[in-house]
């Protein structure tokens, strides 16, 4: 299942007119032609602007023992919302790419983490959607990771939102 049309992008701007699939795809098989062994992890953040929430996807690619590149998506939502509703919509801009793109990484045998950016120090304000979001992680069947080891979302994602 391939998900809207959408504009992806690298960590450096360059744009791609090819789906989050294709892209992936291509990836792994010119990786895998080098002699690499990937594993790729999805993660999403957000920042608010007053009403306007920027959201980025970090699809990264991680080259076992020889670095990583990653592949980003930025959308807005004008929308005032709660600090648990936006972790939850993180989540599930993450689980959506992660659906899109399984198929490919089963087929040729690459790992797939999804991560959170959120906190599980229950003195934090993102701690509130913990619970929920592994539920849904999960039981999507996905591996899943929070901070401090969800760095596609919490550095990645973070960094081009």
């Amino acid at each position: 299942m391939e998900t809207q049309q959408q504009i992806w992008q690298n960590m450096t701007g360059r744009i791609f007119q090819s789906s989050i699939t294709e892209l992936v795809e291509e990836a792994i098989i010119r990786e895998q032609a080098n002699g690499h062994r990937l594993k790729v992890c999805v993660g999403s953040d957000s920042h608010v602007y007053g009403d306007t929430i920027s959201y980025a996807t970090a699809v990264v690619c991680i080259r076992e023992g020889k670095g990583a590149f990653a592949f980003i998506r930025k959308q807005k939502e004008i929308q005032t919302i709660s600090i648990k509703e936006r972790m939850l919509n993180e989540v599930n801009k993450s689980v959506e790419i992660a659906y899109a793109i399984c198929s490919v990484l089963d087929t040729y045998g690459v790992e797939m983490e999804v991560h959170a950016d959120i906190n599980t120090d229950p003195d934090c304000k993102s701690n509130v959607a913990l619970k929920d979001a592994m539920g849904y992680i999960l039981g999507m069947g996905y591996v899943f990771r929070v901070k401090p080891y969800a760095f596609a979302s919490s550095n990645c994602a973070d960094m081009m939102v």
